[in-house]
C-alpha cells in the first residue's frame, strides 16, 4: 500500500519545537523549515492542512530530521523539507522538494501534492 512521508529540516523535542516557533516568530526569513512554517502556527498545526492529509486517503507519517536519517540512511543527502511517497514495490520517490515548499504557501503546497498524487493514481479528496 502507497504511503506518503514528510519530512521537517528541524528536530523534535519540545524544548526544539518553542526555539523553533520564536525563531519562525522572530526571524521567519531565516527559518530553514518550510514545512514547519506552512503547515504550524505557533502552537499547533493548522486545522486545514491537519484536514486535508488526513482526507488524502493514504497512511502519512511526519518525521524530523534526525529520525529520517536513522531510519532513511540511503536518503541522507536529500535536501530537507521533502515529501516522498511509497511506491507499491517499497521504493521512496520525491514527491515534494525542498524548493517546493519554499516556493509554496499552504493553498498551493496541498494542490501541488493533490495534482501529484492524481498523476500517480494515488487515492486523493
Amino acid at each position: 500500500m502507497p504511503q506518503l512521508l514528510f519530512v521537517y529540516n528541524a528536530e523534535a523535542g519540545a524544548l526544539n519545537g518553542l526555539l523553533d516557533t520564536l525563531h519562525k516568530t522572530l526571524s521567519p526569513q531565516t527559518y530553514a523549515c518550510s514545512l514547519c512554517r506552512l503547515t504550524y502556527g505557533a502552537m499547533s498545526m493548522h486545522s486545514a492542512w491537519k484536514q486535508f492529509v488526513q482526507e488524502l486517503g493514504i497512511p502519512s507519517r511526519f518525521l524530523h530530521r534526525k529520525e529520517f536519517i536513522q531510519e532513511f540512511p540511503a536518503l541522507r543527502q536529500q535536501p530537507l523539507p521533502a515529501a516522498f511517497w511509497q511506491n507499491i514495490a517499497g521504493e521512496w520517490q520525491l514527491l515534494v522538494s525542498k524548493e517546493e515548499f519554499d516556493q509554496a504557501d499552504l493553498t498551493s503546497l496541498m494542490q501541488l501534492i493533490r495534482t501529484r498524487l492524481g498523476t500517480l493514481n494515488l487515492t486523493v479528496s
